[in-house]
């Protein structure tokens, strides 16, 4: 029985713990794993932001694009005021009712379409995001409702080659992109014709 004691006398006192050098490194191991984690989701919440201003961006493109077909097919408009036209807010745009150059995003005037004239009377458009509960409420809160200051939308119309019952519209949406700290653009551009 002595031999056994012994035997397990010996074998203790072989045993180490760890070092304070390798505690030491261990740790910093593990805070250099976890600060890499945190870039990781930073960089994720950036890009889930930049890609909900694109699909902002986006919407408020093809609202421009609706606006335009729009008028074209509900014949409240004659083709050939479906064009830019030299426009100051309240006066006559030359035979095109489309402001030219880059324009706050606000509601469409009373004529229903978007990028005119009457639209600055109409006040600015304001998005609107179901609240807690997922259900749109329509009212702010508890929708959560961002307004769209940041944004500003260019219509662009111009006749394809020369062919006055076709026209080229470029939609240009720019934004500010606050992580990049400089506009960022969205283009759509389409053909339209005069014909249904």
């Amino acid at each position: 029985m002595t031999a056994k004691f012994n035997q397990s006398h010996v074998s203790a006192k072989h045993q180490s713990g760890f070092s304070l050098l390798e505690v030491m490194f261990s740790m910093v191991i593990m805070v250099v794993g976890l600060v890499s984690l945190l870039c990781v989701m930073a960089i994720a919440m950036a890009s889930t932001q930049t890609s909900e201003q694109l699909a902002v961006s986006k919407r408020l493109a093809n609202e421009a694009i609706e606006s335009i077909l729009t008028a074209r097919e509900s014949d409240q408009v004659q083709w050939s005021n479906i064009a830019n036209g030299n426009c100051a807010v309240g006066t006559n745009c030359n035979g095109g009712i489309f402001l030219p150059g880059p324009q706050p995003i606000d509601l469409p005037g009373a004529d229903g379409i978007i990028g005119t004239t009457d639209d600055a009377a109409a006040g600015p458009r304001i998005l609107e995001q179901a609240g807690p509960t997922g259900v749109w409420a329509g009212t702010c809160p508890p929708d959560q409702c961002i307004p769209l200051t940041n944004y500003t939308r260019t219509i662009t119309i111009t006749p394809f080659n020369g062919n006055p019952t076709l026209n080229f519209v470029t939609i240009t949406v720019t934004y500010l992109n606050p992580q990049l700290k400089v506009p960022q653009n969205y283009v759509l551009n389409t053909l339209i014709s005069q014909y249904r």
